[in-house]
């Protein structure tokens, strides 16, 4: 019986391999970047610790590593045109109405100085001010799994004020400065555009805090619950109506029987139980909609607080908004799989170009990893109720 569900999973990874390489096939004009991108996406599936163009043409049985770095650099092909290939893989396999689109950013440490975009600037991976590059992003979670649907490169202002410098990096003319939500707000227009389901959108403070991407979050008719810091101006709803204030001093308003405990579902460290609460705040003119601020208090320490502005249907419950503000949760959990599984920050490339061509190969990889899994989990629950 073992030996029967190996030579399934073996079965299934195959098919699955050679989805992808139908799925990818008609962006290479030639047979020989075909074969390479395959193999390449191979090697990200790996086991190999470092998985960068010396390793991977190691593993490809190729001498030197001539070739897959011509795939990231001097090739034609186009990773947005593979960018929407995923999205199309990972929407087939994995789509629900009641999906969450989650923004969040990550960085790259790198030496030097002539990486596209890199520059001494926070970054949450080492959670310091680091010589790095970012990348923000946009993940999907269902109830079936979770994985990228696209990605941008942050481009510091130093960088967009100098067009010499990013034309030896190969960064387009017509590329402007963008804030990061800004990047988000394209990035989400380009997923909405192109049917994703999705019921939700949430991200941290840097997406919340931003008014222009909340409001364009709307004018689609999107819900979100997207974090703020506290000092968030808000306008209550009941209560003081109409008065402004500060998000902490508008939950401070609260009576103790406004707190209820709730998870927001499964952590690192298993079940994550908060104390939550919220209360209504001023909004949009949407007669199906309103607005709510949302507060989580720690459990072990009252001081440790966070807040997020909801845009939710009518009634929405307490339950809901603490399941999409957990699904966040979501985006940290594919930065760590897709660094340490899927080579995601393992790339040794400079140039504008190769960045968004590994980046887009890595985000492939992972959404093939998690459909997999996805199939699995879907073929044992099958037999658990046969």
């Amino acid at each position: 019986m073992d030996d029967d569900i190996g030579v399934a999973e073996v079965r299934e990874w195959a098919d699955g391999l050679e989805e992808i390489r139908e799925l990818i096939g008609g962006r290479f004009a030639r047979s020989e970047p075909r074969e390479n991108a395959v193999a390449y996406l191979k090697g990200l599936l790996s086991a190999e610790e470092r998985k960068n163009s010396w390793t991977l043409s190691e593993r490809a049985g190729q001498a030197i590593p001539n070739r897959m770095q011509r795939l990231l650099s001097t090739t034609d092909w186009d990773p947005d045109a593979l960018r929407d290939d995923l999205r199309a893989y990972v929407l087939r396999h994995l789509g629900s109405d009641d999906g969450v689109l989650i923004v969040d950013e990550t960085g790259f440490v790198k030496k030097g100085t002539r990486s596209a975009g890199v520059a001494r600037q926070y970054s949450g991976t080492a959670g310091r001010i680091e010589n790095s590059q970012i990348g923000v992003f946009l993940t999907y979670a269902t109830a079936k799994g979770r994985t990228f649907l696209d990605r941008e490169l942050y481009l510091p202002k130093a960088w967009t004020d100098d067009r010499t410098r990013c034309a030896a990096a190969g960064i387009p003319e017509d590329r402007a400065f963008a804030a990061k939500p800004e990047l988000a707000i394209t990035m989400l227009t380009r997923a909405l555009d192109a049917g994703v389901p999705a019921a939700w959108v949430t991200g941290d403070a840097v997406y919340g805090q931003h008014y222009k991407l909340r409001k364009a979050l709307e004018d689609w008719d999107v819900f979100y619950v997207l974090a703020v810091p506290m000092n968030q101006r808000v306008i209550g709803k009941t209560g003081a109506l109409g008065v402004e204030f500060r998000a902490e001093e508008l939950i401070a308003s609260l009576s103790g029987r406004a707190w209820r405990t709730r998870s927001a579902g499964q952590g690192a460290k298993g079940e994550r139980r908060y104390a939550w609460a919220r209360a209504r705040i001023n909004g949009g003119n949407d007669p199906e909609a309103e607005h709510w601020l949302l507060a989580r208090r720690s459990l072990a320490d009252p001081q440790e607080m966070a807040y997020w502005i909801c845009h939710g249907p009518k009634r929405v419950s307490l339950a809901e908004l603490v399941r999409v503000a957990g699904a966040r949760w979501a985006i940290e959990e594919t930065f760590q799989t897709s660094k340490g599984g899927t080579g995601l920050d393992h790339y040794q490339v400079r140039q504008w170009t190769g960045w968004y061509r590994h980046i887009t190969l890595s985000m492939l990889a992972h959404a093939f990893l998690t459909v997999t899994r996805s199939k699995k989990g879907a073929h044992m629950r099958t037999t658990a109720s046969s």
